[in-house]
């Protein structure tokens, strides 16, 4: 009787220890894909302000908002392998944060220049246009043109693509202009005071200030700068810059781009693409 006994004990712990052994091949498994499925998720953190009224803002609810939020947002939806993150500062600490890796890519209207482009590197896919033309208070009839603005204080702030575009103008038409440097936010006050006298800006930033804070703007003259903005990173970031660009080219063409630039700037402002 023990005889027949002893081989089914034996063929029980023999399938008992294998199934204990699989269960714990499967755990294994399922663990080892969660942490591998973690590992790949890329945490990106992006820059961006909380000044740009319409593209990176703080609204009444007191959440980070605006264009470039929502395109940030849209294209992490398109990309599970990273996961974005802002984090605000300054317009003008952007550059440095990402210069010394503190941020991963700014998200601010970047438009291209030289500087810029020597030291980082712009994704290819623009995902805006960026026009810019003189801002005058709504009760300034002199200035009608850039020109106008000879022995005239304009607020604009450093590294921006207007200063840039507003030293070099200087220099080369001998234009007695006073700038002064500083926030963008301080103009609005400083415009509509006198304090200054215009400052370079958009259209779509003159109609917001004029709704939300009573900022008593106007745009006058032609557009000075009207060029395609996009992200910006640091050079070994080709990869990210790349997956970005997929995903911006798949948001066009299901019209998310335009219907975001139709709600935060006024009009399709992905039309020129």
């Amino acid at each position: 009787m023990m005889k027949k006994i002893w081989p089914l004990l034996i063929i029980f712990l023999i399938t008992f220890l294998a199934a204990c052994s699989s269960d714990k091949e499967t755990d294994s498994k399922d663990q080892g894909g969660e942490k591998k499925a973690s590992a790949k998720v890329q945490k990106v953190v992006v820059g961006t302000g909380t000044q740009f009224p319409n593209i990176c803002f703080i609204d009444k609810d007191g959440n980070l908002n605006g264009y470039d939020i929502e395109i940030v947002k849209a294209i992490d939806e398109k990309l599970p392998e990273y996961d974005f993150e802002f984090k605000t500062m300054e317009f003008s600490n952007l550059l440095l944060s990402l210069e010394t890796k503190k941020i991963d890519l700014i998200a601010h209207q970047m438009e291209v220049n030289k500087e810029r482009q020597e030291k980082f590197l712009f994704n290819k896919e623009p995902y805006n246009v960026f026009p810019l033309k003189v801002t005058v208070h709504q009760d300034n009839n002199e200035i009608k043109s850039i020109d106008d603005l000879a022995g005239k204080k304009v607020g604009t702030s450093p590294t921006s693509n207007s200063t840039v575009f507003l030293e070099d103008y200087k220099k080369k038409n001998n234009l007695d202009v006073e700038l002064v440097y500083g926030a963008s936010a301080d103009f609005k006050e400083q415009l509509k005071t006198g304090r200054i006298d215009a400052v370079i800006t958009t259209p779509f930033a003159v109609d917001f200030s004029n709704k939300q804070a009573d900022a008593q703007q106007k745009v006058v003259g032609d557009t000075l700068l009207s060029s395609k903005v996009y992200f910006l990173f640091n050079k070994e970031e080709e990869k990210l810059a790349g997956r970005i660009d997929e995903a911006l080219a798949e948001l066009k063409k299901e019209g998310v781009i335009s219907e975001l630039s139709k709600k935060w700037l006024g009009a399709d402002y992905s039309v020129d693409f």
